[in-house]
């Protein structure tokens, strides 16, 4: 095959996994990584190198598993350790993806409360967009869509320059690992991974790839989409931690969202750094409402082995567009109560994806090295170690934060 004729064909097989991790990079992860770099610095930038190389690794095995299979990560679980795994596990993705996209709306009418836009009149715009874009369209069009908007995400790389940081420190706490044992940095510090390589990103991806039905000939190029869009997701992420660390961090700015790191960076990086990193807000946010949702339905539709598709109508897939929308409508109508505590939801829903994401990850290990299921596309070794090793470092973290809040009780 040429390399034009190369090219084409990786272009109409790309989507899922590019989608898939620019999405990870949504209202509550753009949040994580504002708070990182205004609260530790560059110090915390070196997190993105092993949880790079873990996400690589997980979401190649993930979509590995549904090439080869034709089924998504649910109907797997549902099909190999019973209803009851599956049903456990979608109650604890269901709270976790609902806070999310919960988040993701917030963030959106954040984002243009900064222009100066209601979010009584914004809110409701985003909600009925995505609404129809997914209850009336394909997912030919969605695919399209979203992979159009994920070019948009270069806006955090244009601020992060706009910052003038000190690239020399920069470099420096990329490649050198700087540990603070604080219970904050360790919270973050799971934030950064629950939010990098979270629960839903697993079940959507492969439920994607099931969906546009990519088959095993076809896997060198959904390889590739993979890799591509990891690599490309945690460069986004390092300019974020790098834009806040370099104009916040200095000057002992505290913030709590993505939208406060947008205000406070006019009088360091000016006008321009501000729209831009509040516009790039904007379109992340609305991604994640869109693919959290789309995520949600179809790990619950699986898991209770109901009719699902993006490009099914509500006559063919009732409980999935139903549960979409009541996704959709309900998150808009909680963002739109005065005081909700939308905050503690984002902060929340990024610990809680950290927590359950272990589990997750041991059934797709599990799944991925059965060659009853697999063949000969099982896991190589290195492949497990690097997946133990991110589930051991999670429940450490973890362990570690509960200890230090009963300490601090005691």
């Amino acid at each position: 095959m040429s390399l034009p004729k190369r090219v084409l064909f990786f272009i109409s097989m790309m989507g899922p996994g590019i989608i898939t991790a620019n999405i990870d990079n949504d209202a509550s992860g753009i949040t994580t990584y504002s708070v990182a770099g205004a609260r530790f610095g560059y110090s915390m930038l070196w997190l993105l190198i092993p949880t790079t190389i873990s996400l690589v690794v997980v979401q190649e095995m993930v979509a590995r598993m549904g090439v080869v299979t034709g089924k998504g990560l649910s109907d797997l679980i549902r099909e190999n350790y019973g209803v009851k795994a599956a049903f456990y596990m979608m109650v604890g993705l269901f709270i976790a993806n609902f806070g999310t996209t919960v988040a993701n709306l917030a963030g959106w009418a954040a984002s243009w409360e900064l222009l100066g836009v209601s979010k009584y009149i914004i809110v409701p715009i985003g909600a009925v967009f995505i609404w129809l874009l997914v209850t009336k369209g394909s997912y030919r069009i969605v695919e399209r869509v979203l992979l159009f908007a994920c070019l948009l995400y270069v806006g955090y790389v244009v601020s992060g320059f706009m910052a003038k940081p000190e690239w020399s420190a920069v470099l420096k706490s990329t490649v050198v690992p700087s540990v603070k044992w604080d219970p904050e940095f360790m919270l973050l510090s799971i934030a950064i991974i629950g939010t990098t390589i979270t629960p839903w990103m697993q079940f959507y991806l492969q439920s994607s790839i099931a969906e546009k039905g990519i088959g095993k000939e076809n896997y060198g190029a959904t390889r590739l989409d993979v890799i591509t869009g990891c690599l490309i997701t945690d460069i986004i992420a390092f300019f974020i931690i790098v834009t806040c660390a370099a104009t916040l961090f200095p000057a002992g700015i505290r913030i709590t969202d993505a939208s406060e790191a947008a205000l406070a960076l006019r009088p360091f990086a000016g006008d321009y750094a501000f729209l831009i990193f509040g516009l790039s807000l904007a379109n992340a946010s609305l991604l994640g409402a869109i693919v959290v949702p789309i995520a949600t339905a179809y790990f619950i539709c699986e898991a209770m082995g109901w009719e699902r598709g993006v490009s099914k109508t509500f006559k063919e897939a009732p409980q999935f567009m139903w549960i979409y929308t009541l996704m959709i409508g309900i998150s808009a109508l909680i963002v739109l109560l005065p005081g909700a505590p939308l905050i503690g939801l984002m902060v929340a829903s990024s610990v809680l994806n950290g927590v359950l994401l272990p589990f997750v990850l041991i059934y797709a290990l599990s799944l991925v090295n059965n060659r009853r299921l697999m063949g000969d596309y099982v896991n190589p070794k290195s492949y497990n170690y690097i997946t133990w090793g991110t589930v051991v470092v999670i429940i450490a973290l973890s362990a570690v934060i509960v200890v230090s809040t009963v300490m601090k009780l005691g």
